[in-house]
Formats: structure tokens, C-alpha cells, sequence
């Protein structure tokens, strides 16, 4: 196991992991930029090491001061937290350079599902549903091959950023007349959000259930599952209520969409903890409802608690040991599931106008 490892990250998934690594007797090192130099993920670990200034590009998201903090500090591992840098190759690779240890997977996976459009190529490859679609890359809608095969989609479509995530450069279009429009502004807004304009256009699935299934995988290529949750609850395709299991999920279901979660993660060679997410369509977790992949996202998520809540295990704990070089701590039929839990993300939105985004200081709450 290790002895100290370095937090790349701050506030609340800061403090999870210092929690775990207490418990495993591993040192802590926290990292801050100089507006958190009194927050409470460097209250809580054994050591401080400052960064940079406020702005993010120039402390949590700049790798060479990362890594300059961890060899200081005497780190042998370094753990990306989720967000920042999380799912970041340059970053895994960087660690992995400078002679440390990354607690996440391969720069190899990290890059290939970073792409939509590859990692859904490799599971369709491996025999996992897919939803139909295309990759946009500023083509003319207009030339009569591009434009039969979008005719041949049907409506309606939905648009996402090819190389990102979190709802931002995502469209729905229901009316052929607004196609253009809502490509063009869904890769303005990729392109501000992620340097990158390509779109991947796609089938709108009627009815959809979120559902994510939680998988870990070994350096000696185990894999298991630790069941699903949902998260069909969003507002502007940001998760707002998380669920284990699936309500209403049927047996089946749950063996069909575990089985394909398992088939992703095998095709890319995949270490580590990480969410497969599909949609289910029609309403309905029946079992012979049918489901589609549509990321895979290579990280811990905010949402793991209530996996941790219904299997009692130790997410950030395996995450260590996978990364040690140990082997996965439960077979798969050893992995219960006890109980439900939900999670419930807190927005600071006004209400009076369109949940818009809303800053300030918190003053009250109830």
C-alpha cells in the first residue's frame, strides 16, 4: 500500500479521499490555491502545499505545479479527485513521467473515452448497443450525402460536443428547419467550452431512464460490477437526483445492462473504477426494455455514496488497491445489493428566472 499520497483537487472529494486514506494509514497531502488556504480539505490533511493563484489554470489545473507539490511533499501517489484533472491523459501520464503513481486508469482509456464517437466505436465493436448516429466535423448539412444520412436518423435528434460533457454544446431538435441553427450554436458553445467544435448527432431516444452501472477493473484484467444507479432526474442535462438501485429495475434488465457495462470496460483495457452510463427506452425498466450505451466516464463520480450506501463497500479504498497492484478485494458474486439510497445535488440557481446560474456568499439556509 502506499505511504502518502497527494490530492489533486479540492473541497468535498478532498475530504472523502483524506477519510479513507486515514483508515489505510496513508499520509495525506492536500493542495490548495491561495483562496483556499483556510477551507477544510487543508484543515483535515496532514500537509499543505499552495499552488498557485485563485484562477484554477493556474493552480488546480496546472500539472507542473502539481507534480513539483507531490515529489516536495514526498508523495508516491496522486489521486485526481473527479473534475479538474480527473480524466485528463496529459495529466495521467504526466504523474506516471515523474515517477508517481496515478489513482485512476491508463492515459491510454483516459483518452479514448474522453472521445464519444471512439469509445462508442469500441463498444459497438464489442457487441454493445449503440445508438445510431454521426460525427460532424463543420460539414456542409447541406451536401446531399451528409444530408440523407441525417434524413435516414429521423427526427428527433439530439447534438452533443464530441469531446466533452456536462450538458454544454447538447441541443434536442424536433423540426428538420432548426437543424442548422442548433448545430451551429452547439459548436460555438463546444468549442468555447472544450477547444474543440466537432458535434456527434444522434437518434433522440423516446422516454429515456439514465441509468449508470459502477464497474472496477484490475491490472490483471477482473472485472466486476457493483450494480446500477439512475439518474434520470436532471435539469439542463445535469444530474439533479441519483438513485441505487434503478426503481423498478427487472432482474433481467439488470443482468443485460451489468453484461454490456462489463463488455465496455473489457474492450478498452480498462483499470480501475469507472461508470458505464446508458439510456433505457420507452418509460420503462422492464426487462426486455431496449438500452444503449452512451459514455463511459473514466473517474470516480460525484454520485459513488449511494453505490457505497447499498453494497457497504469502499469505493476510494479500491481505487488504492486496484492502483497498489492488488488484486480486486470481492468476486463478483460476493457483491451484495442491501437497501436503496438516493443523492440529491444542491444548486445555487434563481428560481423567479429559469434556474439561471446564481453567485454570491450564502447568508441563510434551511
Amino acid at each position: 500500500m502506499f505511504a502518502k499520497v497527494l490530492i489533486a483537487n479540492r473541497g468535498e472529494i478532498a475530504c472523502r479521499i483524506i477519510t479513507t486514506a486515514r483508515r489505510l494509514d496513508i499520509a495525506t497531502v492536500a493542495v490548495v490555491s491561495e483562496a483556499d488556504r483556510g477551507a477544510r480539505h487543508a484543515a483535515l490533511a496532514d500537509e499543505v502545499r499552495e499552488i498557485g493563484p485563485a484562477p484554477p489554470a493556474e493552480s488546480y489545473l496546472a500539472i507542473d505545479r502539481i507534480i513539483a507539490a507531490a515529489r516536495e511533499a514526498g508523495a508516491d501517489c496522486i489521486h485526481p479527485g473527479y473534475g479538474f484533472l480527473s480524466e485528463s491523459p496529459d495529466f495521467a501520464r504526466a504523474v506516471t513521467d515523474a515517477g508517481l503513481v496515478f489513482i485512476g486508469p491508463p492515459a491510454e482509456a483516459l483518452a479514448l473515452m474522453g472521445r464519444k464517437d471512439a469509445a462508442k466505436d469500441r463498444a459497438a465493436k464489442a457487441g454493445v448497443p449503440v445508438i445510431p448516429g454521426l460525427v460532424l466535423a463543420g460539414e456542409d448539412i447541406a451536401d446531399p450525402a451528409l444530408a440523407e444520412r441525417i434524413r435516414a436518423l429521423g427526427l428527433p435528434l439530439m447534438v452533443k460536443a464530441l469531446a466533452g460533457g456536462g450538458g454544454r454544446g447538447m441541443r434536442r431538435i424536433t423540426e428538420a428547419g432548426a437543424l442548422r441553427a442548433a448545430l451551429e450554436s452547439a459548436a460555438r458553445e463546444a468549442e468555447s467550452a472544450f477547444g474543440d467544435s466537432r458535434l456527434l448527432l444522434e437518434k433522440l431516444i423516446a422516454r429515456p431512464r439514465h441509468v449508470e452501472v459502477q464497474i472496477f477493473a484490475d491490472r490483471d484484467g477482473r472485472l466486476v460490477h457493483l450494480f446500477e444507479r439512475e439518474c434520470s432526474l436532471q435539469r439542463r442535462h445535469q444530474k439533479v437526483v441519483e438513485e441505487a438501485p434503478a426503481p423498478g429495475m427487472g432482474a433481467g434488465l439488470r443482468a443485460r445492462v451489468t453484461e454490456a457495462a462489463l463488455q465496455a470496460a473489457r474492450a478498452v483495457g480498462y483499470e480501475g473504477a469507472g461508470t458505464v452510463e446508458f439510456l433505457v427506452e420507452g418509460g420503462t425498466l422492464r426487462d426486455d426494455a431496449p438500452f444503449y450505451f452512451i459514455e463511459m466516464n473514466a473517474r470516480l463520480q460525484v454520485e459513488h455514496p449511494v453505490t457505497e450506501a447499498v453494497t457497504g463497500l469502499d469505493l476510494v479504498e479500491w481505487q488504492f488497491r486496484i492502483a497498489a497492484g492488488e488484486p480486486l478485494p470481492l468476486t463478483q458474486d460476493a457483491i451484495t445489493l442491501d437497501g436503496h439510497a438516493l443523492e440529491a445535488r444542491l444548486y445555487a440557481e434563481d428560481p423567479v428566472h429559469d434556474f439561471r446560474p446564481s453567485t454570491g456568499r450564502l447568508h441563510a439556509f434551511s
